[in-house]
């Protein structure tokens, strides 16, 4: 199978939340306008992204950097000095409107970076 330079980083992105990340349970799609909830254990400090919307995020930290599209997939990424973030959004089961069910962050040089530090960070960036 021959893959898209550009798809990759939404396969590694859904092969690292398939393998790494612990089980979720999304509940039922919200009507218009109100935050899906997204059960986890692993969204400490990332409250106010997991299980929100693209546009909710957007709101949050402004224009991102990037916006990638593969199906219904979706990676935004945003950046500032002090971190890089990448969001990724997946329908909820049922289908609805994508949310955002992952998170990384790095460095701009790429190295390693607390994501709920860089979730702050860029929040503070967007005020």
């Amino acid at each position: 199978m021959t893959l898209m330079p550009r798809s990759l980083p939404l396969l590694l992105a859904a092969a690292v939340t398939a393998t790494a990340c612990a089980p979720r349970a999304v509940d039922a799609p919200a009507p218009a306008g109100q935050p899906v909830r997204v059960q986890s254990y692993s969204v400490a400090g990332l409250e106010s992204v997991i299980g929100r919307t693209a546009r909710v995020v957007e709101g949050q930290f402004g224009r991102p950097e990037l916006d990638l599209r593969e199906g219904a997939a979706r990676k935004l990424q945003f950046a500032g000095p002090a971190c890089v973030l990448d969001v990724y959004f997946y329908p909820p089961r049922g289908g609805g409107e994508p949310i955002a069910t992952h998170v990384d962050a790095r460095l701009p040089d790429g190295g390693d970076f607390d994501r709920a530090s860089c979730v702050a960070a860029l929040g503070h960036k967007a005020r």
